[in-house]
């Protein structure tokens, strides 16, 4: 998840067009494309968090991981009703990481609550 959450992060940030078409987003306004923007470096501090929970492998970095990914566990899917992704599967992968990161919060908190 962090090679994951750098690279979109990073896309958001630095090309925002490409990222977006890659995962099924038609061409964004302008709006769009600066509101994607935006998440950039809260993907980017996804990344970050992970890398602490794995370094350092307290159960504190992995109760604060499983509430960062639980934060998200709707977003994609309202994210979904945006007609603006057209693309194959482009809905599906929302779908798909909501439920991940139900995954991940869960797995986290698990992690925690077993010492790290």
């Amino acid at each position: 998840m962090i090679v994951f959450d750098l690279v979109l992060g990073s896309g958001a940030v630095f090309a925002p067009d490409a990222t977006l078409r890659m995962l099924g987003h038609r061409t964004p306004s302008p709006d769009a494309r600066e509101l994607f923007r935006k998440n950039g470096p809260v993907w980017l501090t996804f990344a970050a968090a992970h890398a602490v929970a794995q370094a350092r492998g307290e159960p504190r970095d992995w109760w604060a991981l499983a509430w960062l990914r639980g934060t998200e566990i709707g977003t994609d899917i309202l994210w979904w009703r945006s007609e603006a992704f057209e693309g194959p599967g482009a809905r599906t992968w929302q779908w798909l990481a909501g439920a991940s990161n139900l995954a991940m919060a869960v797995g986290f908190g698990t992690l925690a609550r077993r010492g790290g």
